[in-house]
């Protein structure tokens, strides 16, 4: 995957998981295709069958709509794995989500502010996350990477269990969220 663009790795990681069609009577997004919920399609115009929704299409959504909302850009400048990490929450979690997982952690890494400030937890990925991300990968490396993947999936795994106990529903999920959340990521097991 090594000539593929930070985004289209990312995409083709997350097209991988989500797949094609779907409305499972448990799912509360309901129909969805390309893991794009009949409600964002609506939303960006498509008037379509959702089974029939082209994958251009949901690709370009997702560009738009959480690769770019998102910020990656920047951060995968500073690490593409981190990045298409925050995509894949992004996009089965929401923008905000993905990013208050960032700043969370980026704020418990900082050894009590001395590395670098606290972060607002705004699921904002303004120029403050920005610094601290790239301060931590300074002064932490490949280790303070690491963690930075390990928690992000930590914190979405937990974020899976809770919607599960929450609606019981959405057991009927779980099994499929552990792949969001196995360490190392496939992407990195890729990318060796």
């Amino acid at each position: 995957m090594a000539n593929l663009s930070p985004f289209e790795e990312a995409a083709a990681h997350t097209l991988g998981i989500e797949g094609g069609f779907s409305d499972h009577p448990s799912d509360r997004g309901g129909a969805t295709q390309w893991g794009i919920t009949e409600a964002v399609a609506r939303a960006d115009g498509y008037t379509g069958a959702m089974a029939d929704l082209p994958k251009s299409r949901a690709l370009s959504i997702y560009r738009r709509l959480y690769w770019d909302r998102i910020g990656l850009d920047w951060i995968a400048a500073v690490d593409r794995a981190i990045a298409a990490e925050l995509f894949d929450t992004g996009v089965n979690m929401g923008v905000a989500v993905a990013v208050t997982f960032l700043q969370r952690v980026l704020n418990v890494l900082n050894r009590q502010g001395r590395d670098y400030p606290d972060l607002k937890v705004d699921g904002n990925a303004g120029p403050a996350t920005a610094t601290a991300l790239r301060g931590l990968i300074a002064r932490r490396g490949a280790v303070g990477r690491d963690a930075v993947l390990t928690y992000l999936n930590a914190l979405q795994g937990a974020r899976y269990v809770e919607l599960a106990e929450l609606r019981a529903a959405n057991e009927d999920f779980v099994l499929g969220w552990a792949l969001r959340v196995e360490f190392p990521p496939v992407i990195l097991r890729k990318a060796a």
